[in-house]
């Protein structure tokens, strides 16, 4: 359980730096956390494992997919308005 609180909680940073480095993850706090888990998953497909490691995330891939994932999902949320 306390795995799960910690991988939950490192994902949810991800999205946050990712977000902040960007300019914003839309969701709040749930959405920093898809965007750090699906970002981490991008990441790791296009950048592979370097860095330093945190629960599992591989931390710069990571953030560099977060980053990835926020500007798409803005470039979307500004087409749609």
């Amino acid at each position: 359980m306390m795995e799960l609180i910690i991988l939950i909680i490192v994902g949810g940073l991800i999205g946050w730096a990712g977000g902040l480095l960007i300019g914003g993850t839309p969701g709040g706090i749930i959405g920093n956390i898809i965007v750090g888990f699906i970002g981490a998953w991008i990441g790791h497909g296009l950048f592979g494992t370097f860095g330093p490691e945190v629960a599992g995330f591989a931390i710069f891939p990571a953030i560099l997919g977060a980053m990835i994932l926020v500007a798409i999902l803005s470039l979307i949320m500004k087409i749609v308005r």
